[in-house]
């Protein structure tokens, strides 16, 4: 279960132990060191002297953020004697779970909303082994099913209700802070369950008080307006967004998000599905990243708020998965190719440009 070490495979629990729950055994598959990339085109939109940073989380070995959390989570469950892992998910949490799982050499069991959760995710999961129970509900049906079970002590529950997985998803902000040399001005972030939020401002304010940063970044957070319970300020019984992974009505870590963005002087606010669909197509085209539709969510926030972005501002956006995660938005986009002659003249013509 150790991890080489090597600079190439060193995961966040090696690089980051000393900020870390303690840890015996190390479940690693080398998660973090991911990208933070300076996008040129999205500076040059929002103007005024602004630089904006991808923090491109879905270059972590799942494809998505959570692995950050999981090793932590799931290397503390092996030292704490835990026989099975358990979680309830929209899809990144579930593959995760199941490929760290996979790596302990423990099963892994997912409680899943049926029909609502994409395709790719759905198919790692199974890939890695893990027992796949599709329920008749929502997430929030199934977080509390999972919540009952973990009562009984025969799994560890390994959802962002666990503070291990808040733990080690802060250590993004950790190698934003040493990439940056300072925090940034503002962090914006997509918001499903509010564990990411918490766990970044989190993460800055220890490297903070530790005197790493001089100063802290106000958090912005942004939900689908179809499944907004912070924003609304009530729990939305049947949310609804094409943004998969954020789908929740009832946040677990709700109060946690509020005190984060109220402590860090910042807000929230919602994108439509139309926002998300053309913020991921533009982020794709123009900056070559290619995300889920919930990583586009604070893409489509800073275009919708480019006038209220304060002169020269440093910006964070965290992307959380990678586009492959959850295609079929792009799929259907696609349409029915047309097969021409292999003739250089026809396919000349084709390519129009």
């Amino acid at each position: 279960m150790e991890a080489a070490n090597t600079n190439q495979s060193r995961g966040v629990i090696e690089r980051f132990r000393e900020f870390l729950p303690p840890c015996q055994t190390i479940v690693s598959l080398g998660e973090g060191s991911t990208p933070l990339v300076f996008s040129p085109k999205l500076s040059s939109r929002i103007g005024r002297g602004c630089e904006v940073f991808i923090k491109n989380e879905g270059m972590n070995p799942t494809g998505s953020f959570k692995d950050r959390g999981m090793t932590v989570a799931v290397s503390r469950a092996v030292d704490h004697g835990g026989r099975a892992l358990i979680c309830a998910s929209t899809g990144n949490t579930s593959a995760s779970a199941a490929a760290y799982a996979a790596r302990a050499g423990i099963p892994c069991a997912v409680v899943l909303p049926a029909g609502k959760i994409a395709a790719g995710k759905l198919i790692q999961a199974f890939a890695h082994g893990a027992k796949i129970i599709a329920i008749k509900g929502n997430f929030d049906d199934a977080l509390r099913i999972v919540r009952e079970l973990g009562e009984e002590k025969d799994f560890a529950i390994v959802n962002s209700i666990n503070p291990d997985r808040i733990a080690g998803q802060k250590t993004a902000a950790f190698e934003i802070v040493d990439d940056l040399g300072d925090a940034p001005d503002l962090h914006l972030l997509p918001v499903g369950n509010a564990g990411n939020i918490t766990a970044y401002w989190a993460g800055y304010r220890e490297h903070h008080q530790r005197g790493k940063s001089k100063k802290l970044p106000s958090m912005i957070g942004f939900q689908a307006a179809g499944a907004a319970p912070i924003v609304e300020n009530r729990v939305i019984e049947n949310p609804e967004t094409i943004a998969s992974a954020i789908r929740i009505g009832n946040p677990a870590s709700w109060k946690q998000a509020r005190a984060a963005l109220d402590e860090s002087k910042g807000a929230i606010d919602v994108v439509t599905d139309d926002e998300i669909l053309a913020a991921q197509g533009w982020l794709a085209s123009n900056e070559g990243i290619f995300v889920e539709p919930a990583s586009a969510a604070p893409i489509a926030g800073l275009l919708k708020q480019v006038e209220k972005i304060p002169e020269a501002s440093r910006i964070v956006c965290t992307v959380t998965g990678h586009g492959l995660k959850d295609p079929e938005s792009i799929q259907r986009r696609i349409g029915k190719l047309e097969p021409v002659p292999a003739k250089i003249d026809k396919v000349r013509q084709a390519i129009g440009f």
